[in-house]
């Protein structure tokens, strides 16, 4: 799809800035959601690549509910904060960014690469922009979520776990996002992980 934003080589210039040319002392993060993942129990277990035939698995299926990812990439360390949720809302959001916040050091400056999801221009977030004077959103343009970096780690997580996954619930989809990175920390509370 071809971005229609009248004001797209504002907003790229802008988050391409960001990327070659962070402000000095200030922390820059990729943040987007993956919503709705299903834990998809699959009949048939995947049958691996071989000569002459191609990695497959059963077309059979159970649903087992769903969750959704929250992530914040750190553009200058490459560490990525993530955090699972029941639902996809401005609420969660806002409580995600409340979380990349206390992983900086106080009053460190912080720039967000978001997209334009309407959960990321509610009045909710506005009221904690407006509270945290050291954080900063940055809009993608429409259209253009491929110039947000941390898509590049969820295009990982597709390929590496849900697509070859089999889920017998969400709990046990949680737990298997967590194996691939060696640094993952969880709290019971929050389902906070540090990937």
């Amino acid at each position: 799809m071809v971005s229609n934003d009248p004001d797209f080589e504002t907003k790229a210039a802008d988050v391409i800035g960001l990327y070659l040319n962070p402000p000095a002392h200030a922390a820059v993060f990729c943040v987007d959601e993956k919503t709705a993942i299903q834990a998809l129990d699959r009949k048939d277990r995947m049958l691996p690549l071989s000569p002459g035939r191609a990695e497959s698995h059963g077309f059979e299926y159970k649903r087992n509910g769903t969750l959704s990812l929250f992530a914040a990439f750190n553009t200058a360390t490459g560490e990525v904060l993530g955090k699972t949720v029941a639902r996809h809302t401005s609420e969660q959001f806002v409580a995600f960014l409340t979380d990349v916040v206390a992983s900086q050091p106080k009053r460190r400056e912080i720039h967000a690469i978001c997209d334009n999801v309407s959960s990321h221009k509610t009045q909710r977030v506005a009221d904690f922009l407006d509270a945290q004077c050291n954080v900063h959103l940055h809009f993608t343009p429409t259209y253009s979520s491929w110039l947000n970096q941390v898509e590049n780690w969820f295009s990982r997580i597709q390929r590496e776990v849900i697509a070859r996954g089999i889920f017998t619930s969400v709990k046990d989809w949680d737990r298997k996002l967590m194996p691939i990175h060696p640094r993952t920390q969880q709290e019971p509370e929050t389902d906070q992980v540090e990937i």
